[in-house]
């Protein structure tokens, strides 16, 4: 049985190691060796994997590769590269699928265009859409997606809340509906990692931890404003927001503005967070919206209080009404900062039991289990 990934992404975002893991989950626990996942690379945006990830098998559509020159960064640039991407792929798509019959394609970005060759196009491989975050669906969307879901075997939903959300969107029928946990937790790289040193400059900080793309999804401008006001009751604490963007410049000047040159830091994209999660006060998201929030689930797993805006996304179903960490209003910086005192003044066994529940809750998101349910899908054939 060949499974195929079709995955093209312009920049480091967590989709990326999703698939990565979901592909090493099959690789590892299928002990009989049946199922052969491949990832297909677009344009050259898998050109780049590490060397551990040398195992994985890589299909090429491409002869030149032209993921460096894409435009990337702010919206219409992507959408630009999107389109050239679903233009110069389509044929190729199709003919690959046509030539090595995959037994399921497993489709997690630029979902439109799978969907639409298999509409269009009469293949024996099974699609499957990848729900990477809860879909924001304007009526023409809505409208085609509805049009093209006839020939999509299964749709897989990260958390509850975007399961929730498909049922009341009524796109596809509720029955190619499922509930599949990323695989967020290689526990073996993250023990591995998490005693790396981090920047010198920043050992012996004590430090809040932000991560993200600079975006306005990730509302990093909120987090400052927070910090701003938290700084003045606890002035040796700083913030570190690890991630590149749009927003960097923009970032940048609010921190001149509010005169914390000297207490908020971007260091940019990091290979390796979970050191910095490791030697954190906390971490704190911010984001606008999230689904489910890897970062937020590596944190509580390695035992760290969460907090993190009330987005009646992902983020508010990790942390369960405050049980699990602390949920905070979303877009109100305010109550970021007083949320974040109480935590402060948690009691020993407050503190434990939250950062128990989460440590509890993440194991849903390892390799194996990811794989369980996985197989449990691809079975059903």
């Amino acid at each position: 049985m060949k499974i195929f990934y079709w995955s093209p992404f312009l920049s480091n975002i967590a989709t990326i190691n999703a698939v990565i893991r979901s592909a090493q989950s099959i690789i590892k626990y299928d002990k009989s060796k049946t199922i052969e996942p491949y990832i297909i690379d677009s344009l050259g945006e898998w050109s780049k994997l590490d060397a551990n990830y040398e195992n994985l098998k890589i299909i090429k559509l491409y002869k030149k590769n032209i993921s460096k020159i894409l435009p990337k960064g702010g919206y219409f640039q992507s959408r630009f590269s999107q389109i050239l991407i679903f233009v110069l792929c389509f044929f190729k798509l199709k003919r690959l699928i046509l030539r090595e019959k995959p037994t399921f394609l497993i489709a997690h970005l630029i979902v439109s265009l799978p969907m639409l060759l298999f509409n269009i196009f009469n293949f024996d491989t099974k699609l499957i859409i990848r729900i990477s975050g809860t879909p924001k669906l304007n009526f023409v969307r809505k409208y085609f997606w509805k049009l093209l879901s006839k020939k999509i075997y299964k749709v897989t939903c990260p958390t509850i809340s975007s399961y929730n959300k498909l049922i009341e969107f009524n796109i596809f029928d509720k029955e190619k509906l499922e509930i599949l946990y990323d695989p967020i937790l290689n526990i073996k790289e993250i023990n591995k990692k998490k005693y790396e040193p981090i920047d010198k400059k920043f050992k012996d900080y004590n430090f809040i931890l932000g991560i993200g793309r600079l975006t306005r999804q990730k509302n990093f401008i909120l987090l400052i404003k927070a910090f701003n006001e938290i700084q003045k009751n606890k002035s040796d604490l700083k913030l570190i927001i690890l991630g590149e963007g749009e927003q960097r410049n923009q970032l940048q000047n609010m921190i001149k503005k509010l005169n914390l040159i000297e207490k908020v830091f971007l260091p940019g994209f990091k290979k390796n967070v979970y050191n910095y999660i490791f030697k954190s006060n906390c971490f704190i998201s911010s984001s606008l919206y999230e689904d489910p929030g890897f970062v937020l689930l590596e944190a509580g797993f390695l035992n760290k209080i969460v907090l993190a805006s009330d987005s009646k996304s992902g983020t508010s179903e990790i942390i369960d009404q405050s049980k699990r960490g602390f949920l905070y209003k979303n877009e109100n910086h305010h109550d970021l900062a007083n949320t974040f005192l109480n935590y402060n003044s948690l009691n020993y066994s407050q503190y434990y039991s939250k950062i128990f529940k989460l440590k509890y809750y993440t194991k849903n998101f390892t390799i194996f289990n990811h794989y369980k349910k996985l197989y449990s899908i691809l079975s059903k054939n």
